[in-house]
């Protein structure tokens, strides 16, 4: 095969433009309720209602995936989501946006972005063997892309949310989507993204659904991961959809002090994420991971429950970012790794599931919590659980895996087998 930058350009260009369009928009749709309802508790639930969608559909989408191939999916589910994000602003300079409609569409957004994100996910494997580069720096520039989108979106939000309200943040998230489906239509390679050739027997749904979840739950390391990994999504949900929200408004720096903050730990996180890309993978994978989960968890929470300058709060953020650049990289890497090639959509879907299952619970619960108890109360609680989860867990055998990279070998009858 012979090399090409094409398919890790254009996957990059691709996840960056959809994932920049879902950050302005995790801005703008929570301000756009706070402000108009003044309702915590709504804001929590239009957080829920877009991510409970999200990580169910992208759970049970998985063996579909596999089956049609991740590049169709891809551009396909984008197409979707820019349709339902344009309807948000039109209904509402018509007047026609309830509530409950704008449930419905942040349901109908989040349901299909679950496939879409996770084709993109698995095409990194073939990018990386097509541009004949190390699986680390392949999952290294995903993760730039989305530390990218997570620096841009924050700032885009921040400004058109202060100069021309929370609905010029919509219009720009559905022309994102829109372009990661061209780009992903367009630029990949025709013959990118094709599903995995037949080998055997054609499985069925169920059975395809059960051979990936046999195979996570066998893998003890990945199984440890994602669940630590959802913990602490779960109380990251928590404080980007509602707990840095509600500070903003408590603390009078709005919309603009999100953005700054916010900002600051992507530009971080994109410099630690490019490094990670170029040295990932001659570093000690277990103590890059840990400091890395050290740094960007607890003192985001802390330094919020504490009246400090916004410089103060500006470089706790940064600090973190940079740590949390190094940490999808190792994680991608090992999964990409240890999953053979024709499973990557099921297991992948599995894995994002159990990670991602606390998402729409982390706006819900923290509404609830910070109305009756107080916004500082709840930072202090979730900063104390994010530490404890990271720390604790490292104290488990099968970490010791981490550095080990098994070889997938094909076997007799063709199917991949992995060997230490």
């Amino acid at each position: 095969m012979t090399r090409s930058w094409r398919p890790v350009a254009g996957l990059f260009a691709a996840s960056l433009v959809a994932l920049t369009g879902t950050r302005v928009s995790s801005i703008a749709i929570p301000w756009f309720v706070l402000v108009t309802t003044g309702s915590v508790t709504q804001t929590g639930l239009v957080a829920f209602c877009e991510m409970a969608p999200y990580v169910l559909v992208k759970a049970l989408s998985g063996p579909v995936v596999d089956r049609v191939g991740p590049r169709r999916m891809s551009w396909q589910a984008d197409a979707v989501s820019a349709a339902a994000a344009t309807m948000i602003p039109i209904l509402h300079v018509s007047g026609s946006l309830s509530f409950p409609l704008l449930l419905v569409l942040v349901a109908v957004i989040g349901g299909v972005r679950g496939p879409g994100d996770l084709a993109k996910e698995i095409m990194v494997p073939e990018a990386a063997e097509r541009g004949r580069i190390p699986l680390e720096r392949a999952a290294g520039l995903a993760g730039v892309a989305e530390r990218l989108a997570s620096t841009v979106g924050p700032a885009v939000a921040g400004v058109l949310v202060a100069l021309t309200g929370p609905m010029i943040g919509l219009v720009v998230n559905a022309v994102c989507f829109a372009l990661g489906s061209v780009i992903v239509a367009t630029v990949l390679p025709k013959d990118m993204g094709h599903r995995p050739a037949e080998t055997g027997p054609k499985s069925g749904y169920w059975r395809s659904f059960g051979e990936g979840f046999a195979f996570l739950k066998n893998e003890r390391l990945m199984l440890t991961i994602t669940v630590m990994v959802g913990i602490t999504n779960l109380l990251d949900a928590a404080f980007a959809s509602l707990l840095l929200p509600v500070w903003a408004k408590e603390s009078g720096g709005g919309p603009a002090a999100i953005g700054l903050a916010s900002s600051a730990m992507g530009i971080a996180a994109v410099a630690g994420a490019l490094i990670a890309a170029v040295v990932a993978h001659r570093l000690p994978r277990r103590l890059v991971f840990f400091l890395g989960f050290l740094v960007i968890g607890a003192p985001r929470f802390l330094i919020l429950a504490v009246d400090v300058p916004l410089w103060a709060v500006i470089t706790v953020f940064a600090i973190g970012g940079f740590g949390g650049g190094f940490l999808n990289p190792i994680i991608g890497a090992i999964y990409f790794e240890r999953i053979p090639k024709a499973m990557l959509g099921r297991v992948n879907s599995l894995s994002d599931a159990v990670a991602w299952a606390g998402i729409p619970l982390g706006g819900l619960l923290a509404g609830a919590a910070v109305a009756a108890t107080g916004l500082v109360p709840v930072l202090v609680f979730c900063g104390a659980a994010y530490f404890l989860t990271t720390t604790l867990t490292g104290l488990r055998p099968e970490w010791r895996e981490m550095g080990s990279r098994p070889v997938v070998e094909p076997d007799r009858a063709g199917q991949e087998q992995r060997t230490p």
